[in-house]
C-alpha cells in the first residue's frame, strides 16, 4: 500500500486475543472478499505479551 492510501485509513475497531497460527488466512479472506465494502483488516502479533491484534480500517 502506498503512503497516499495509508493516510486515508480510519481505524474502526481493534481486538486482542490469544495467538492462532491460522488467523492470517481469515484476515486474507476478509480482505479479498470485503474490499468492495471499503474496509481492510490487519493482523499483528504482539511481542510483549504474545497476543495477536486484529484491526479493522475504513479506506
Amino acid at each position: 500500500m502506498d503512503e497516499q492510501n495509508r493516510d486515508k485509513l480510519e481505524l474502526i475497531a481493534s481486538k486482542n486475543f490469544k495467538p492462532n497460527d491460522e488467523m492470517y488466512k481469515i484476515v486474507d479472506y476478509l480482505n479479498k472478499n470485503l474490499k468492495h465494502k471499503k474496509v481492510m483488516f490487519g493482523l499483528q502479533k504482539n511481542s510483549e505479551d504474545g497476543t495477536m491484534t486484529i484491526t479493522i480500517y475504513e479506506i
